[in-house]
C-alpha cells in the first residue's frame, strides 16, 4: 500500500458539517487518484484514510441522489 505526506495538505470541512465543531468530515483535494479523508475533531494527530477518487466521486454521487436514508 502507499502512503502519503500529509504534512502539507490543504484540508476542507464537508459543507454539510456541524458548523459548531462537530460532525466534521475533512477532505483534501492534493493527490490525484486518492482522496484523504480525516475527523476534523481528531485534527492533524488523527487517523486518515485513503479512498480512490473514483470510489469518492461514487460516493458523493449517492449522497447527492439520497441514496442513503435512516432506515
Amino acid at each position: 500500500m502507499r502512503e502519503y505526506d500529509l504534512s502539507t495538505a490543504r484540508w476542507r470541512k464537508s459543507s454539510y458539517s456541524d458548523q459548531n465543531g462537530g460532525s466534521c468530515v475533512e477532505v483534501s483535494d492534493d493527490f490525484p487518484g486518492v482522496v484523504p479523508v480525516r475527523d476534523s475533531k481528531a485534527g492533524d494527530g488523527g487517523p486518515v484514510i485513503g479512498v480512490s477518487a473514483s470510489a469518492w466521486s461514487a460516493f458523493i454521487g449517492a449522497v447527492k441522489n439520497a441514496r442513503f436514508t435512516d432506515a
